[in-house]
């Protein structure tokens, strides 16, 4: 007999309350999505509509004028989302990133701290549901702000 898979949130959830826990978790959600493994995330929060993963500034994501590079910040902020996403999504539905809109608004000179968010009723919208993101860094500054447009729909049976 096959055991379920936990859920990511279940997951997190485990991990959490143990030493080290936050980095085995981020390791393994780089694992599972080995794009966000180029920025190192540490997943500082998760529960339903909220997410927040730190982003290190460091040499392997600067750009030419040593900055966070922009594609970087869209990174930490859709890790931050993907993951509201599996703490937030009913079951029997699952979710698709469907458009993203993002402002740079400051240069990214420090780590970031990545946060999605959304209400109960960004979800009632669905099969659309925006999501609200930001990266800002260590003195407050808000670096970047969008939405992430997400497609939530039925999960295929069978």
């Amino acid at each position: 007999m096959r055991l379920p898979k936990p859920s990511t949130y279940t997951l997190y959830k485990t991990l959490d309350r143990m030493p080290r826990g936050r980095r085995i978790f981020s390791y393994a959600f780089t694992r599972k999505a080995p794009f966000f493994a180029t920025i190192k995330p540490t997943f500082l929060e998760i529960r339903p509509h909220l997410a927040r993963v730190r982003l290190p500034n460091r040499r392997a994501v600067h750009n030419h004028i040593g900055t966070i590079h922009a594609i970087a910040v869209c990174n930490g902020l859709e890790a931050a989302m993907g993951a509201l996403a599996e703490a937030t999504t009913p079951s029997g539905m699952r979710w698709l990133p469907k458009r993203m809109e993002v402002d740079y608004l400051a240069k990214a000179t420090t780590d970031l701290v990545c946060t999605a968010e959304t209400t109960e009723a960004d979800w009632d919208g669905a099969p659309d549901v925006p999501v609200d993101v930001r990266a800002v860094r260590a003195d407050d500054t808000v670096v970047a702000r969008g939405v992430i447009h997400l497609w939530v729909t039925p999960r295929p049976t069978g």
